[in-house]
């Protein structure tokens, strides 16, 4: 058999432990990792979440890691997505949405709804994580309202995790892009940085669903490729053109936290007086 020659891939879904109970590594950890196995760039896409983006951008900056920011978000009775920045804009949109979706339930949860994604979230691209338990129809459909909203920066996103079905899920897919003009990428969908994290993660998952380690059946399976993989791999599972995918993706991303500055907000003072004096009158009525 001829060796597999080792693809350019970049990593564009990703959790850390900021995603409560279903991520087993820290942020740093994942950069590391990421930067050792060559990668050309990591997204980070916690759970409606920037929370873990600047230890990982601290990272990425001092090993010269391209890092992608980004979150995964899922919509009420809709479909499920990663959102990446491409520019300040974006991060600023995608920022307003998680607070919006964050105060809107309760403390450590979240509640996206359609309306949050009306105006298509300029400045983003979105990959489409379509679910293997829903319908031909509601595929169709909720593809269909994607392209509306996000037309040239909609991908849908390949999960592939020797789980038995890979083979006919992506040529599901296949057909799925061809109907709707939608490109396919690529997505690892990691949750920990080496795969001995796996008892973590295991762990994690059963104190989430609330049941031993030994009842969690198919969800333990699932955890075993959770990790990032070697490109090599990589390659042994994702068809060449989807592994490419995640370049064209990636150089579309260039925010970075380091574009950002304090910026000091405007002071609500009346025209003609201070901030000092209009404190101070405020003050002195309030004393009353």
């Amino acid at each position: 058999m001829p060796p597999i020659s080792i693809p350019a891939y970049a990593e564009l879904l990703c959790r850390s432990n900021f995603s409560f109970l279903q991520g087993a590594s820290h942020p740093e950890e994942l950069v590391r990792r990421a930067h050792e196995l060559g990668y050309a760039a990591l997204a980070l896409t916690d759970l409606c979440s920037l929370a873990g983006v600047v230890r990982a951008h601290g990272e990425a900056r001092t090993l010269g890691l391209h890092l992608i920011i980004g979150a995964e978000l899922t919509v009420e009775a809709g479909p499920r997505l990663a959102v990446l920045a491409m520019d300040r804009g974006g991060y600023g949109n995608l920022a307003h949405l998680i607070t919006r979706a964050r105060r809107r339930a309760p403390k450590g949860e979240a509640r996206v709804t359609a309306d949050d994604l009306a105006d298509g979230l300029p400045g983003c691209l979105l990959i489409w994580l379509p679910g293997t338990q829903d319908s031909a129809a509601e595929l169709r459909e909720q593809g269909a309202w994607l392209h509306r909203l996000g037309a040239g920066r909609l991908w849908i996103g390949v999960v592939a995790h020797r789980c038995g079905g890979d083979l006919a899920w992506l040529a599901r897919l296949r057909g799925l892009g061809a109907d709707l003009g939608l490109p396919l990428t690529a997505c690892g969908a990691a949750a920990m940085h080496v795969a001995r994290r796996r008892p973590l993660l295991d762990t994690l998952t059963a104190i989430r669903l609330g049941v031993r380690v030994d009842q969690l059946g198919a969800a333990l399976a699932q955890n075993r490729e959770h990790h990032l993989r070697d490109r090599a791999e990589l390659a042994r599972f994702y068809p060449p053109d989807l592994l490419a995918q995640t370049l064209v993706l990636a150089a579309a991303c260039r925010f970075s936290l380091d574009e950002l500055r304090y910026e000091y907000p405007d002071e609500l003072v009346p025209a003609g007086t201070t901030a000092a004096a209009h404190l101070r009158r405020l003050t002195e009525a309030g004393a009353v």
